[in-house]
């Protein structure tokens, strides 16, 4: 796996038993993941600094509970110079995946150093972490997506 250090306001602070919890520019928050299979006994440890917890309905989806005020429903996250308008969505997401920085630093490599304009096509592109790159470094982007709400998110990033 590759991992980048310079993603300094994004951390997970802990996981266990199916469960995250993460720190998104100082707004700390739990929401299950059911890769995390394993048990951190530090976990208990970071509970009470939760800013807002996401509870799975029986029926599908789920809600965010808020437990301070510091859990606004949205808020901005900063990588090198991209900024991004995050969510508590009701399917647990915030609308970034930050373990693809790795890759937005591969695109905005390849276009830096490119001796012509390159074209991105950015297929499935949800809230457009690779297209903001891209466009960072003057890529010409074709950004995709079937859900028009998330495309209008993909603007809100390069807007702030």
């Amino acid at each position: 796996m590759k991992t980048v250090e310079n993603f300094l306001e994004y951390q997970i602070l802990s996981a266990s038993k199916g469960e995250k919890i993460e720190s998104w520019n100082g707004v700390i928050l739990r929401r299950p993941d059911p890769e995390i299979i394993w048990e951190d006994p530090n976990f208990k440890n970071y509970e009470n600094m939760v800013d807002a917890t996401y509870k799975r309905s029986n029926t599908g989806g789920g809600e965010w509970v808020c437990h301070t005020n510091k859990a606004k429903e949205t808020f901005p996250i900063h990588y090198t110079d991209l900024t991004f308008n995050l969510k508590r969505m009701g399917f647990k997401h915030t609308g970034l995946f930050p373990e693809q920085a790795y890759n937005w630093n591969l695109i905005r490599t390849k276009i830096r150093k490119s001796s012509k304009p390159l074209k991105v096509l950015n297929l499935f592109a949800y809230t457009g972490g690779a297209s903001l790159a891209a466009l960072k470094e003057g890529g010409v982007v074709t950004h995709v997506d079937s859900s028009k709400g998330m495309i209008e998110w993909a603007k809100e990033h390069s807007l702030i």
